[in-house]
């Protein structure tokens, strides 16, 4: 089944979702990880914190909760949930530095088999800076990487990235929309496989070695 973009950033989104448990606190990194915020279970209550200075992410705004004054880091207007607070830069940094964060998901250019992660620069475009992706990275309990499986057809998930690295050896896990993988001490474990594709389609999609144990 060919799926839209639209369609396959929901699928990631919303198994992103699934990886969150009560009382977490939660950083959703720019673009499709801030998604994840719509399809959190009824019963799950987390806390998103957004590296701008906003704890108590809620979901997007709309016409009545419009507020040009309040956006996430992405600058998409959001909401805040009741008992959610703003601070300063120093105070948001050092959340993410001192390891309060329980879970960061931050979409990635390339991850490979080790662990490593590039998501802030191509050689020879222009890049604004490498934001706080490498203080959250550093300092989370657990990374998870949502993007698409592939970039104009070639391979995102990598024996080795050949990108500037933002952290090394630092990934948990990776949602695609058509797989889950697991970083483990024995290198990249195949968990699930996507209701909208097959292990034929992984492996050909796949640059990475991995093993296969489902879930």
């Amino acid at each position: 089944m060919e799926l839209t973009k639209e369609q396959i950033q929901e699928v990631i989104a919303r198994r992103v979702a699934q990886e969150f448990h009560n009382g977490d606190v939660v950083t959703l990194g720019i673009g499709l990880p801030t998604k994840a915020v719509r399809y959190v279970p009824q019963n799950i209550s987390i806390i998103v914190q957004s590296e701008n200075g906003v704890l108590g992410v809620g979901g997007y705004q709309d016409d009545i909760t419009r507020d040009a004054h309040i956006t996430n880091a992405g600058g998409v207007g959001v909401t805040v949930n009741s008992g959610g607070c703003f601070v300063d830069s120093v105070m948001s940094f050092a959340m993410m530095r001192g390891g309060h964060i329980d879970i960061s998901v931050l979409g990635a250019l390339q991850v490979d088999q080790e662990g490593n992660v590039a998501n802030w620069c191509i050689p020879g475009k222009f890049t604004p800076g490498m934001g706080g992706a490498m203080d959250l990275i550093a300092g989370t309990k657990r990374l998870i990487v949502a993007m698409e499986h592939t970039a104009k057809g070639s391979p995102k998930i990598l024996k080795r990235c050949t990108l500037p690295l933002t952290a090394a050896h630092k990934v948990n896990m990776i949602i695609t929309e058509k797989a889950v993988f697991e970083i483990t001490s024995a290198g990249l474990v195949l968990r699930e496989i996507s209701p909208y594709s097959s292990l034929e389609e992984i492996r050909a999609a796949t640059d990475a070695d991995f093993e296969v144990e489902l879930i």
